[in-house]
């Protein structure tokens, strides 16, 4: 299982590693601004090296809001549709602010990078998830690719773009890995039951590595 802290960005939109701050975890991810940065620079919203010294417990509020409002309206939608006043909530978000211009600017080595035309504003970043969480809503293929995790207690939702729409788990190193284990280990005991053996105990470093193959 991920460190309390990490951020995971393999969701396959801004949205939805948005939602796996929290969605499906034991624990908040965004604990505080410095997470909340970590996870403005790691998703793309911001080019990396941009000063984020705005970034405080205000931001971390409106953010860790706007995550419980996508959760709601994603889950939702896969369930059959989103409330209307959820949905008109994430519009207000989508146009209450200006996502920031990027610009390409010459970096020291010769090639371009990207920069930001001035220093982003909380509103302005909030719209720029808002406005992807519209545009996966909205968009048919995109959004026939939403798949919740099989994994047990698992809710995370991710885009399934594998190869034949046959990925089952948010993560095959997190939820993939621990079913593979459960598995693994309801095959040893039914085999120990079967033997007259001792019931199974904890589970073995030689065990998860047998079901990790």
């Amino acid at each position: 299982m991920a460190a309390p802290c990490d951020l995971r960005f393999d969701c396959g939109r801004t949205c939805l590693d948005l939602a796996a701050t929290a969605d499906g975890t034991a624990a908040e991810r965004l604990t505080g601004p410095d997470q909340l940065r970590a996870w403005l620079t790691g998703a793309g919203l911001v080019p990396l090296g941009t000063p984020l010294d705005g970034v405080d417990v205000r931001w971390l509020g409106c953010f860790r809001a706007l995550r419980e409002l996508l959760v709601r309206v994603v889950h939702d939608e896969l369930r059959g549709g989103a409330d209307g006043a959820d949905l008109a909530l994430l519009n207000s978000a989508a146009a209450a602010g200006q996502p920031p211009a990027p610009s390409a600017v010459r970096a020291a080595d010769g090639t371009l990078a990207r920069a930001l035309t001035g220093p982003p504003d909380c509103a302005g970043l909030l719209a720029a998830v808002a406005r992807d969480a519209i545009g996966l809503l909205t968009d048919a293929v995109a959004r026939g690719q939403l798949r919740q995790c099989e994994g047990e207690s698992c809710t995370l939702v991710y885009l399934d773009t594998s190869r034949g729409r046959r990925r089952r788990w948010c993560s095959s190193e997190v939820c993939g890995n621990r079913e593979r284990v459960a598995r693994h280990r309801r095959r040893t005991m039914v085999r120990r039951e079967q033997s007259g053996g001792p019931a199974a105990g904890p589970v073995t470093p030689a065990e998860k590595f047998s079901a990790g193959r």
